[in-house]
């Protein structure tokens, strides 16, 4: 593993804001976002890249080394909130073998839920000091990579294309139903690959904005031409709190309040999607009951409807014994889920590995940040597009069981690629 090492002695600053701030207007076009509601993180720069190591178990290995590259980091925080002081975000690929790194922002803007708002400062310790924000308390245009006005045409025409026909896909969920009725694979989780391509750049930060304003209760990042509007948080840590809110199971909305009110109650009561939830559910307790002293989840699982389709969900919430592991260890004991891979893990990844036609990249990999103490939020990858220049790469999965009807998958996969879809193809 790599940090900053043979580089200056950094130091961190943080000070409040007292104007408010747009945490997506802060991360633009090409910083690092993880918010919620409005309240989360952005950053902009490179102060620090914290390079993983590939295999199985890196994230388990990296957790010390990551905490002891942001502890390097010199620390004065004059605001005392979860999220200051130096920050590393990332978004990680879902095979482990892959390239990955964590990236601590020069500049990192955080707002919380009760509007508290805060600067992070990240520069050699020998660095003549920096003006970020003015007497007014906004974030200077330019300083230390803050964000400046955006330019360009918007985008006119686009074209959109499956890169595996959907007769195709039918035909590997088919292939998956038989292997799991043969016995021995309970779950697995088949994606598809939308392409899109406009005649003129993609804007990330009104593609931001418009899935902020579209799924308003989810968690919107962006990192690296990474964005997307997840639901579906894969693990939290707050000192020795630790929550999971695992998704699986899922219904079309239909813009209808009778009939949204019908598919979820439906939802609620399918057997097969019952079963579904509930391997998921199992999975995430086991996975971290090593580390909490206490944990547990809802007896019963709810409905969380976002602005296109219901999901079944159940809280984990658990107490971690002492001394609490890091999130980092605790992503790592998590992914992949069922809910984005299946179970038996290894034999799902397999049966993945061979009906699924591209690489997810980081699509369903874990997102989000880790602080120097072990604290972080991340979520999983979904509702997500891959953004270079003019084109776009976007996925959704569905998780498969022996009663699975491929048709009925593939609405269900459309249902979700429209999240991304309506926010970028825009008339």
């Amino acid at each position: 593993m790599t940090s900053h090492g043979g580089s200056p002695r950094l130091v961190a600053h943080t000070t409040r804001l007292d104007a408010d701030v747009d945490l997506i207007a802060v991360a633009g076009s090409d910083g690092v976002l993880f918010e919620q509601g409005g309240a989360g993180l952005a950053g902009r720069g490179v102060a620090a890249r914290i390079t993983l190591p590939e295999g199985p178990g890196r994230l388990e290995a990296a957790a010390e080394p990551t905490r002891e590259a942001l502890a390097g980091i010199e620390a004065h925080d004059e605001v005392g909130r979860l999220g200051c002081g130096p920050i590393a975000f990332a978004a990680l690929p879902f095979e482990e073998d892959a390239p990955a790194e964590l990236i601590v922002p020069s500049l990192i803007v955080g707002r919380s839920d009760d509007g508290a708002r805060w600067v992070t400062i990240i520069q050699p310790a020998d660095a003549a000091p920096t003006d970020v924000v003015t007497t007014d308390g906004e974030l200077v245009p330019g300083a230390l990579g803050a964000p400046v006005a955006e330019t360009g045409a918007d985008p006119m025409s686009f074209t959109v294309r499956a890169a595996q026909s959907p007769d195709a896909w039918c035909d590997s969920v088919g292939e998956a139903v038989r292997v799991m009725t043969a016995g021995g694979l309970d779950k697995v989780v088949l994606a598809r690959e939308i392409l899109v391509e406009a005649d003129a750049p993609l804007n990330i930060t009104d593609i931001l904005q418009r899935l902020r304003l579209a799924y308003p209760s989810s968690m919107v990042y962006a990192i690296g031409g990474f964005i997307g509007a997840s639901p579906e948080l894969l693990v939290s840590r707050n000192g020795d709190v630790i929550r999971s809110h695992p998704m699986a199971g899922t219904a079309p909305r239909r813009g209808d309040a009778t009939v949204d009110a019908r598919q979820a109650a439906s939802l609620l009561a399918s057997s097969k999607d019952r079963d579904e939830h509930q391997i998921t559910i199992d999975m995430v307790l086991d996975a971290v009951l090593p580390f909490c002293s206490y944990v547990d989840s809802e007896p019963e699982p709810s409905i969380v409807s976002v602005a296109n389709v219901h999901h079944l969900a159940s809280l984990v919430e658990g107490r971690l014994s002492s001394p609490p592991a890091s999130v980092l260890t605790l992503v790592g004991a998590l992914h992949p889920t069922p809910a984005v891979c299946g179970r038996p893990r290894s034999d799902a990844l397999d049966l993945i590995h061979k009906l699924e036609p591209f690489n997810r990249g980081r699509y369903a990999g874990p997102v989000g940040w880790v602080d120097a103490q072990g604290n972080g939020r991340f979520a999983v990858a979904i509702r997500c597009a891959e953004i270079a220049g003019n084109r776009a790469r976007l996925f959704a999965g569905n998780g498969l069981v022996a009663g699975s009807d491929p048709r009925t998958e593939l609405a269900e996969t459309r249902a979700k690629l429209q999240a991304v879809l309506a926010a970028i193809v825009r008339p």
